[in-house]
């Protein structure tokens, strides 16, 4: 897709590999970064080589893999990777490349609930609707399929996004695609949070999770943009 963008604006294809290798970078190093400051700081604050390296220490010394990425930490990721790309490579506004990218993220987005799904991870809270699922290595109980609703409403908004940015000249409106992407996409993620488990015990405690009071600020940003975006359409 993104391929397809660059071919359409007349940039170097040469662009692809490079924009591809920070994505990466910013998407595992945002995800696990994320994780550990937002979700359990209590304990890497006192285990730092940890949120690095796939072990623990304690009691010994034994393989765990990254165990806990964060999405909000991963955009947070890509955009900081994205800006240095736009800095050192392409020398354009680092909104040209967001306005590109997060059509593709999107589309991800969808897989990576199907992931999730297939791991029995992210569940929902326990329910009587008849398309509940029963994810049975974490308990017999009919459940919001969460991972589902997730990956629909995302893979939605990737037709959304694709649809603005090819039929109706979006591609143009520097900032609008990536704001409304992020308004989109966190505000569903705030909405839905409210039929998921809680991820770690303190969100117990808390009126909104970590996750919707994460999924604000990105809301707002979005929204920051997307009226900034109309502006520049409309003085050209």
């Amino acid at each position: 897709m993104l391929q397809k963008m660059f071919k359409r604006d007349e940039v170097p294809n040469e662009w692809l590999d490079s924009v591809l290798m920070h994505t990466i970078i910013g998407t595992v190093a945002g995800a696990r970064i994320g994780h550990c400051l937002f979700y359990d700081w209590a304990y890497f604050k006192d285990h730092i080589l940890e949120i690095f390296l796939p072990v623990a220490f304690e009691p010994e010394l034994h393989f765990t893999g990254f165990q806990g990425l964060a999405s909000h930490g991963a955009a947070i990721g890509i955009i900081i990777a994205l800006y240095i790309w736009s800095r050192k490579v392409s020398k354009k506004n680092i909104l040209w490349i967001l306005d590109r990218v997060v059509v593709t993220v999107a589309s991800g987005a969808f897989f990576i609930r199907m992931g999730n799904l297939m791991n029995s991870e992210i569940i929902g809270e326990p329910t009587t609707v008849p398309w509940a699922f029963i994810f049975k290595y974490v308990d017999q109980l009919p459940r919001h399929p969460t991972q589902v609703y997730e990956g629909l409403a995302y893979l939605s908004i990737f037709i959304i996004l694709a649809f603005l940015f090819w039929k109706k000249g979006w591609s143009d409106r520097q900032g609008g695609v990536f704001g409304l992407f992020l308004i989109l996409l966190f505000g569903f993620r705030f909405c839905i949070e409210f039929m998921k488990e809680n991820q770690v015990n303190f969100e117990d405690s808390m009126t909104l999770n970590m996750g919707q009071w994460l999924s604000i600020p990105f809301v707002l940003i979005g929204s920051y943009f997307l009226v900034k975006s109309k502006k520049l359409s409309a003085n050209g």
